[in-house]
């Protein structure tokens, strides 16, 4: 696997082959033709922002939804602190199994999902339906009474959960251009940063607050009570989600449906075409590119550095604190990484620029690693753990990063998505088992691991924006040879 990009690819997945079958002579020829047949430049960005805005207020459910995709999936580490690893008999490394077997489930199921969710077209179906199950298999939690009873709802949960964010990812992708999709996906991802803050707060009223109440134990109470709101939100979902623009005639007029599908072919030069691609020529057509393979090694390695996610009301809980007071303060690292990441995803999308939005939080974040692993002294090691937080920012520019990379067609990408983000669980997996307590108190070794591997995301990032940059350079020679008029371009 190498880093320059083949004839093939260069011929066969750029807007300028595209163009040379219709006949356009540059990249902005779709563009003037949609003002032309929307009344000109205004009343089509008229248009646009009311289109926009219709579809922006459908897609917030995501939000909420990965919120409790978070919370569902990281409950059991808030449980730890309130009996349950003790109730359960568990013992040596069966916690860090309970953790990882959750995305064996989740890796199996991220590709076959996106695949039937491109084919039938219809997102307000497949993911909410997909969310209620989770809820009920996180409510079964509740009632396990040993191991195996836990670690099969574990299974079970990564199983079903396999089918949102890869979804989700495919479906911003599909109503938004390449520079309005990091925002998006930062508003998407903050789900995540906002599940570690507010997470832990709900978790902290439940656990202090239900120890005993019908005869359960608090933990067991904080799977009932998650596990059912969930189920309630994803019927809501249902009714919320937009389909396709290709499938999704309920909520658009005529124009604004028209618009929603010839703007996302003059940003990336999508035709209708390409959205007949069957399912197996996408697989085919992904499985062939290495873009697809850097970028799930670089984020899997990225993964592994930000597994402290999983950990964190332990790494917290060395601070010394009760167990109340510990999940009080895994809150505000959460909120300042929310702050964080809109402001760096808002800025790349503006400067339409996305390596160096990955770096710099990473390397903020090994500087949080360092300080971590190197003092005893209470306050500097809570101020480290905002540095670490923040470091999420890198994680969803990445995310917008993939999409913008391999853009068309549909079903290509559809693919592409989850195989990166499904190859990327192989990090929490390995992630689950380099936090022991046997490395606690300074968990000095865990921080050196996470050192490493963000160190390896950031020489990956930067060679992977070298390999596009040669591929651009390519586009331009070939216009300038052509007489063509500049054209599609990778954002580096």
């Amino acid at each position: 696997m190498g880093l320059s990009p083949a004839k093939d690819d260069f011929t066969e997945n750029d807007v300028v082959h595209i163009e040379a079958q219709r006949g356009l002579t540059d990249g902005s020829a779709l563009r003037i033709d949609l003002d032309a047949e929307f009344g000109g430049p205004e009343q089509r960005k008229k248009l646009e922002k009311k289109l926009l805005h219709k579809i922006d207020l459908r897609m917030s459910v995501l939000v909420v939804i990965y919120i409790l995709n978070y919370i569902d999936r990281n409950n059991a580490s808030a449980a730890r602190l309130k009996g349950f690893e003790t109730d359960l008999h568990l013992k040596g490394s069966q916690f860090a199994t309970l953790l990882s077997i959750l995305y064996v489930g989740y890796i199996l199921m991220q590709i076959p999902s996106n695949m039937l969710l491109n084919k039938i077209g219809k997102p307000s179906l497949h993911i909410p339906i997909c969310i209620v199950i989770w809820g009920a298999i996180s409510c079964l939690t509740g009632v396990a009474t040993n191991f195996l009873g836990a670690l099969l709802t574990r299974f079970f949960l990564g199983f079903v959960e396999a089918a949102f964010f890869p979804g989700a990812l495919f479906l911003l992708s599909k109503w938004y251009r390449r520079e309005e999709l990091g925002l998006r996906t930062t508003l998407l991802a903050c789900g995540n940063l906002i599940s570690n803050a507010f997470g832990s707060l709900i978790a902290s009223g439940i656990l202090s607050g239900m120890q005993g109440v019908l005869g359960h134990a608090a933990w067991r109470w904080l799977f009932f009570l998650e596990g059912a709101l969930t189920m309630f939100v994803g019927v809501c979902a249902i009714f919320i989600l937009p389909d396709f623009p290709q499938t999704s005639r309920r909520l658009l007029s005529d124009e604004e449906h028209r618009l929603a599908i010839l703007r996302l072919e003059a940003d990336v030069g999508e035709t209708p075409e390409e959205d007949k691609v069957s399912q197996v020529e996408g697989l085919q057509m992904a499985f062939v590119d290495w873009r697809m393979y850097w970028l799930a090694f670089a984020l899997t390695s990225m993964v592994v550095g930000l597994s402290f996610n999983a950990f964190f009301p332990t790494l917290t809980a060395t601070l010394g604190y009760s167990s109340t007071q510990t999940l009080l303060l895994c809150a505000p690292p959460w909120v300042f990484a929310t702050i964080v990441a809109f402001i760096v995803n808002r800025h790349s999308d503006h400067v339409k620029e996305r390596c160096f939005h990955i770096i710099v939080p990473l390397s903020i974040g090994i500087v949080g690693f360092i300080i971590a692993a190197a003092t005893e002294a209470t306050a500097p090691r809570y101020f480290a753990l905002f540095l670490m937080a923040q470091s999420y920012s890198g994680f969803i520019c990445f995310l917008a990063w993939v999409s913008n990379s391999i853009p068309r067609p549909p079903a290509k990408r559809a693919v592409a998505l989850a195989f990166i983000n499904a190859f990327s669980q192989l990090g929490n997996v390995a992630g689950s088992y380099i936090w022991p307590s046997a490395w606690g108190f300074s968990y000095a070794r865990s921080y050196a691991i996470c050192i490493a591997t963000f160190t390896l995301t950031i020489f990956m990032c930067l060679a992977f924006r070298q390999a596009l940059a040669r591929m651009n350079q390519q586009f331009e020679r070939a216009e300038e040879e052509e007489g063509r008029k500049p054209g599609f371009r990778y954002i580096l």
